[in-house]
């Protein structure tokens, strides 16, 4: 697995020796002035790293704490990542990520939409520096790109027409009952169907995938739970239903569903910081109920550590008991 970080503006020889000069004689004269605490990802940034070299040059980190800005890639789908009404950049990923990058130095996270399954490219192609969308982290995703540690849990819910005709509730449901699934392209959901055989029909936006099951185009839309929760209590007037989360089981395993941020694999840098600063917000319960909590997400999605970035990118899944 390829686990790693991002990309950056060196910062200038004589920037980085202004730094080592002031770290040799600040706070060490006897003055008894206690050191402020290091911001994440700047401990030893005078000694150079993975990204940078022995003269102080930084990586992708220095280059976005000295802009004061992030830019990240997100799809549009909440309660994730998306924007309101007046057009302003929200959700539970967007406010976990203001909190963890101001943490880090970086003030400020500007967001640039693109369909789903152009996130990890418009990453890799430098369009922004980190994906923001709650994906899910897969061994085909990992070796793409590197992912943080779990930030979310989730499990697969239907949207289906009200009054669920085909008696639709699982994965295996949709195998026998022969009906026409809609997933977004890129989805986990989209590899659900392709392993099971289902009868697909790919989409570029949950709205898209609302408005299929409305037209009849397909009998079931699939995507998690939170998700369709959030779309249908935001339509109410639309005659469609969500069903109970469920765990898809695809060839005997359980598809263990975990989130994360997503950094390009040479920003080894920005992923280290990123892990230690957003640790403290979800590996505390309380924490975590206070930045993602007002957008639907509660302790039964907050990640424990039964649950890790090298399991999921190895693909070592849960079977079913026989």
């Amino acid at each position: 697995m390829k686990n790693t970080s991002r990309r950056m503006m060196a910062l200038t020889a004589t920037a980085a020796a202004a730094t080592l000069a002031l770290a040799a004689c600040g706070n060490g004269d006897g003055d008894g002035l206690d050191d402020p605490p290091p911001v994440p990802g700047q401990e030893d940034e005078g000694n150079g790293d993975e990204n940078g070299d022995a003269n102080g040059d930084g990586g992708t980190l220095a280059e976005l704490q000295e802009a004061g800005s992030i830019s990240v890639g997100f799809a549009g789908e909440e309660p994730y990542s998306y924007t309101d009404d007046s057009g302003e950049l929200t959700g539970a990923t967007i406010a976990l990520h203001r909190e963890v990058f101001a943490s880090m130095g970086i003030e400020t996270v500007e967001g640039t939409e693109v369909d789903w399954d152009a996130l990890i490219p418009g990453l890799n192609a430098g369009r922004f520096d980190a994906v923001s969308a709650g994906m899910s982290i897969l061994p085909e995703r990992c070796e793409q790109a590197s992912f943080s540690n779990p930030e979310i849990m989730y499990t697969t819910a239907f949207m289906v027409p009200e009054g669920n005709p085909n008696d639709l509730h699982d994965m295996q449901d949709v195998q026998e009952a022969g009906v026409t699934f809609a997933a977004m392209n890129g989805a986990v959901e989209e590899s659900y169907a392709q392993a099971l055989g289902i009868d697909l029909m790919t989409v570029n936006t949950p709205q898209d995938g609302m408005d299929a099951v409305v037209s009849g185009r397909a009998d079931v839309y699939a995507l998690t739970g939170i998700s369709l929760r959030a779309m249908a209590e935001n339509n109410p007037d639309q005659p469609v239903e969500v069903t109970e989360a469920f765990e898809a089981v695809v060839d005997g395993e359980i598809q263990v569903g975990a989130g994360a941020t997503v950094f390009r694999d040479a920003d080894t840098d920005l992923l280290d910081a990123y892990n230690e600063a957003a640790a403290e917000i979800i590996g505390d319960p309380a924490e975590f109920e206070r930045v993602l909590g007002p957008f639907g997400f509660t302790e039964a999605e907050r990640p424990t550590d039964e649950v890790s970035t090298e399991m999921l990118c190895e693909g070592d899944l849960p079977t079913v008991e026989e």
